[in-house]
């Protein structure tokens, strides 16, 4: 890194106060020179799956035997009703640190603002520095129809898909700030990813990347997302992406529907659940940071039978594989 370039960088971490006050309060933690660890689980949709409350448990003992620094889910965590309060108290019984992404089913029966109060989100977007790192937080679940952003609520994203999964004016204007406001290497989070999902991606990863590129060094190290439900990594201009797969299904619809793989009583129960392919174990990684990389250990499974093989599920459905699982990484910066 270039001497001017750094010092450039450590200076601008001084407005940090002006961008509290701008944008999302920043959550802080005094800074390490050790080890971080933290789990990372995504769409557990409960309201789909007979057994989302044991995927989850699975989780959470996972993450206490590895003695994590936080958790953090990263969206379709569960609807905001009251048959899924018993499956947010697990969640919130957690010991440690943790943190909620939004995800687009999350509002498929409510507002932005009901699911965030039902979940104990204060801001839809947001950051928080643990030890050397600073995690950032963001919110695609946006619709752009006629020149206007619209927040999902109640399923209203059910429209061309052009108009679906935007960052608004508002929110990129605050990640602008909240990476100029440290000095800290940074990681993302987010529900829809920037690879290929959100539809103004190419400007987010540009502010990513310019970013990096004023400060001489890769600082903006990785951003990891959930939705498609699926498991792979891809680096664009120096930055990976990584996806996180389901802890439980993926979604193949009506004309892969599958009833016989459960009971009738199950499938009255979660009537979705005949819609999707479901992995026999709940799946989720650990991931760990020191100075110069980042490991993620996954965890893997395989289908429920009938598999997508055995119903004649072709390779070419999704843009992306299907498979039961998240395999381990290793990137180092």
């Amino acid at each position: 890194m270039k001497r001017r370039n750094f010092l450039e960088c450590c200076m601008l971490s001084l407005v940090a106060a002006a961008a509290k006050a701008k944008g999302v309060a920043l959550e802080t933690e005094a800074s390490g020179s050790g080890r971080l660890k933290f789990g990372v689980i995504s769409d557990i949709h409960p309201d789909i799956m007979h057994d989302g409350e044991h995927r989850l448990q699975v989780f959470l003992e996972a993450a206490a035997k590895n003695k994590v620094d936080f958790i953090i889910e990263l969206g379709d965590f569960c609807f905001a009703k009251e048959a899924n309060i018993p499956f947010r108290d697990l969640w919130d019984k957690f010991p440690g640190d943790k943190y909620h992404v939004l995800g687009n089913h999350d509002m498929d029966i409510c507002t932005k603002e009901e699911y965030m109060e039902f979940v104990g989100m204060k801001s839809r977007y947001y950051s928080f520095d643990k030890g050397d790192f600073h995690f950032i937080v963001l919110d695609p679940n946006n619709l752009f129809v006629d020149g206007k952003y619209i927040p999902y609520k109640n399923g209203n994203f059910y429209v061309d898909t052009s108009q679906r999964e935007h960052l608004d004016p508002e929110q990129l204007e605050w990640l602008k700030k909240d990476l100029v406001s440290t000095d800290k290497r940074c990681i993302l989070f987010s529900h829809e990813c920037f690879e290929n999902t959100v539809q103004n991606r190419e400007l987010v990863r540009g502010i990513l990347e310019a970013e990096n590129e004023r400060c001489g060094f890769k600082k903006v190290i990785a951003a990891f997302s959930g939705h498609d439900h699926t498991n792979y990594t891809k680096e664009i201009n120096g930055i990976t992406y990584i996806q996180i797969n389901s802890a439980s299904n993926q979604w193949v619809g009506e004309k892969y529907a599958c009833p016989e793989r459960f009971s009738e009583d199950i499938n009255k129960q979660k009537p979705s659940l005949k819609y999707t392919v479901p992995y026999k174990d709940s799946l989720y990684a650990i991931v760990t940071l020191d100075s110069k990389s980042l490991k993620m250990k996954g965890r893997e499974s395989s289908f429920i039978p009938p598999t997508p093989t055995d119903i004649g599920i072709p390779d070419t459905m999704y843009p992306f594989p299907l498979v039961p699982w998240i395999k381990d990484f290793d990137l180092r910066f």
